[in-house]
């Protein structure tokens, strides 16, 4: 006999983590014939045997009574009415497939008794279940328990059991239009044996055949069907059963539903999400995209494996590099005002500034210009190489063909690496807080028997665990959507979550994290058309928290204290105590051990003040106003403009006194607008003539006089507010300001 038995194409059957169905594709040959099964039903089984082949459990393949009987009936009726064949005879045929003759029969006889000799009775069962022709393009058992009859082939009743067993002697029959009488009538004189033979009891006789027949074929399941898609180009042919929890994709993809129809009404149509057990590292729920079916706008892309801008999703990431490496203290103070570096001026999503920022609060309010000038400090090719060892394997070009835009979506990824990085980050912390170990980096698996794909050892940990806790911890304080207040509801648990929106308002991203699960979204239009008000916060966001819903609430991550350092934090900087900190102002935080080389406060100075706080003096110009040292709050000029406006209680230097006047130190002063060696393009109004340029210049005395200059002429004075409109001509400029105690400060540039 043939070392493989059916050389037949297989349908790919798709199933969750229990092995209830999620899915299927046909096979290649336009049949649906499910992956031999291994076992078969009790019920199939017994109905199969009584009707034909009642010897099936004691011949050797070959029933010479049968054959006899057959011979007698077919000279009788001049015709061949039974073929005598029994089920091993039959198993046989369908392997070889070939024309009915009697030299044919003569080789069936002899490969049954060779089949019985190499496979136990329930094999042979197996075999002739699962190639067994059910009507139409569907062939075995499997197959047909679900097209037929919309469940598999363990739940069928005695019913649905008998009506799969005569159907194979005329498959015909099986027609949704015509000849169910005949089929009726069949099935239920098997039944009737069954019930003769005591076989059934009579109440389940009766129920049986009073059950009617399919009216209709039934559709196979339909979940996770980009998740199908993927295994069948993959492995076709082969039943692969994977991690998913089937109720929780059902649950999943009605949630997916129901905001979809809310967000197609401003044209967003596309939409995936991925839920994971964080402990298993296994995907439970996979919704490549929605509304699969529908072809014409993209819903059969797999978002979930698809290259999108990244937006802000990756803030987290560089936030917690510069944290483990000491390069950046959790809370410090960083610049939040408008910048110019070589012609690239990221702007904050709300266009306005704050001055300065701490830098957890910049990341939960994911603030760009304090990214921007953090990622500059960090360096690029540094970050896109921590990037890439995180599972980021999408950034192929070089750092310098990214820049400074990598960390505000100027790189593509895909949400099933976004995702993996995340993952990984809280799977450090969990790892370290119960094991005080470090754990390998594995990507999320969704095929049951899969070895998970690492690509990074234990030993050189991407994450330091102190630095993840940090990081997940300030991902905690963003404003869920609606403006829930989530901390004063105890139903309502504790998430580290992100939010990202590309440019263009064409991505938008959403990935939460606890200790157990990770829930990760993506909400566009697969076309890469961007849409008003798409927005990671007013799309993702609200579907992410939906899904978290579904879960199981979790406690917190525990803190990895081995992985941090109690240190005396300036409440106001978020740096390390500097000499004149007052110690009103101090915090005693945990930060990363490598933190503590970091830099000391220097924004608080020691000053010296007349006795009633009015002016700032100097010993030998104090005078009759006596002098006292105090600490003061400084920030630079430009910063303190923008600050002062978001913090009404920060107070600006003491002018000098009239007496120290021209004793001082230090810039008063710096410009706002334009930068320094900054191109003006100066379009031209409606009437022709030659625009205008604001520009814009910050003072610690906002109130003193400022005399302004272009190139040598005088152009005029501000107070209060420091700005003037100029239209210079075209070519290189300089503006000098004057203060009226002397201060002098100009800027360089170019118009166009």
């Amino acid at each position: 006999m043939p070392s493989t038995l059916f050389d037949t194409p297989y349908s790919t059957l798709v199933s969750d983590k229990d092995d209830e169905l999620l899915g299927a594709r046909i096979s290649e040959d336009g049949q649906w014939r499910f992956p031999p099964t291994s076992a078969v039903p009790d019920k199939y089984a017994i109905c199969l045997i009584q009707f034909e082949d009642r010897g099936f459990r004691y011949h050797p393949g070959v029933n010479p009574f049968s054959i006899a009987r057959a011979f007698v009936q077919n000279v009788k009726a001049r015709k061949v009415v039974s073929g005598g064949s029994t089920i091993s005879m039959q198993t046989v045929r369908l392997m070889r497939n070939e024309k009915r003759t009697y030299f044919e029969k003569l080789i069936e006889l002899i490969w049954a008794t060779r089949l019985e000799l190499t496979n136990s009775k329930n094999s042979i069962l197996a075999l002739y279940a699962s190639h067994a022709p059910m009507g139409g393009n569907v062939v075995g058992i499997d197959a047909a328990s679900w097209r037929y009859f919309g469940h598999d082939a363990i739940s069928l009743s005695w019913a649905e059991a008998a009506t799969l067993a005569v159907l194979p002697n005329a498959p015909s029959l099986m027609h949704f239009g015509r000849n169910r009488d005949a089929l009726l009538r069949k099935r239920n004189r098997l039944l009737e044996r069954l019930y003769d033979k005591q076989i059934i009891k009579e109440t389940d006789y009766q129920l049986a055949v009073d059950e009617p027949l399919p009216d209709h074929p039934h559709v196979l399941p339909q979940l996770s069907p980009h998740l199908v898609t993927q295994i069948y180009l993959k492995q076709p042919g082969q039943h692969v059963q994977t991690t998913l929890s089937k109720s929780l994709q059902m649950q999943t993809e009605e949630v997916l539903s129901r905001w979809n129809r809310e967000f197609s009404q401003n044209g967003i149509r596309n939409m995936a999400a991925l839920v994971v057990d964080l402990q298993s590292n296994n995907v439970l729920a996979y919704s490549g995209n929605v509304q699969f079916d529908n072809k014409t706008s993209g819903n059969q892309v797999d978002v979930i494996q698809s290259l999108r801008s990244t937006g802000s999703i990756l803030k987290p990431f560089l936030y917690c590099a510069m944290l483990q490496e000491g390069v950046m203290l959790p809370q410090e103070l960083l610049p939040d005002v408008p910048i110019n570096i070589n012609g690239f001026a990221p702007k904050n999503f709300s266009l306005q500034y704050d001055g300065a920022a701490h830098a957890d609060e910049a990341l939960a309010r994911s603030l760009n210009v304090p990214s921007v000038v953090s990622l500059r400090r960090y360096g690029v090719p540094k970050f896109h190489h921590f990037l890439q060892a995180i599972g980021l394997s999408s950034l192929k070009k070089s750092a310098e063909h990214y820049g400074l835009s990598l960390i505000l979506g100027g790189a593509e990824a895909s949400l099933w690496e976004v995702a993996n990085a995340y993952g990984t980050m809280a799977r450090t912390v969990n790892s370290y807080t119960h094991s005080q170990t470090y754990p390998e980096v594995e990507d999320f698996t969704f095929i049951a028997s899969n070895h998970k794909k690492k690509h990074n050892s234990a030993s050189s940990p991407l994450f330091n665990a102190g630095a993840a806790w940090l990081t997940l911890e300030a991902l905690t304080n963003l404003n869920r959507p609606e403006e829930i207040d989530w901390q004063s509801i105890p139903s309502m648990q504790k998430i580290a979550w992100k939010t990202g929106t590309s440019y263009g308002f064409r991505d938008a991203w959403a990935v939460g994290v606890t200790p157990r699960y990770l829930v990760a979204v993506w909400t566009g239009n697969a076309s890469g058309e961007g849409r008003p008000g798409l927005t990671g916060a007013r799309t993702s966001a609200k579907v992410m928290f939906d899904l978290f819903n579904l879960l199981p609430a979790t406690s917190w991550f525990d803190t990895p204290y081995n992985e941090l350092t109690e240190a005396a934090i300036c409440r106001e900087s978020g740096l390390i105590q500097g000499a004149y900190c007052p110690e009103s102002s101090i915090d005693t935080l945990l930060i990363p051990h490598k933190g503590v080389q970091s830099n000391s406060c220097g924004y608080h100075k020691r000053i010296h003040l007349s006795q009633d706080g009015q002016y700032q003096v100097y010993q030998q110009c104090a005078g009759d106003r006596g002098i006292m040292p105090v600490s003061w709050f400084v920030l630079p000029p430009s910063w303190a403009w923008y600050y002062q406006q978001q913090n009404p209680n920060y107070r600006s230097l003491p002018p000098f006194s009239p007496e120290c006047i021209g004793g001082g130190n230090g810039q008063p002063m710096q410009f706002i607008y334009p930068y320094s060696n900054a191109t003006l393009k100066l379009a031209k109004q409606l009437d022709g003539s030659i625009g205008k340029a604001n520009f814009e210049l910050a003072h610690q005395q906002p109130s003193t006089v400022v005399y302004w200059h272009l190139d040598d002429d005088y152009i005029g004075e501000t107070s209060d507010v420091h700005q003037m409109q100029l239209s210079p001509s075209k070519g290189k400029h300089r503006v000098t300001v004057v203060d009226e105690v002397g201060n002098a400060l100009g800027v360089e540039f170019e118009v166009e």
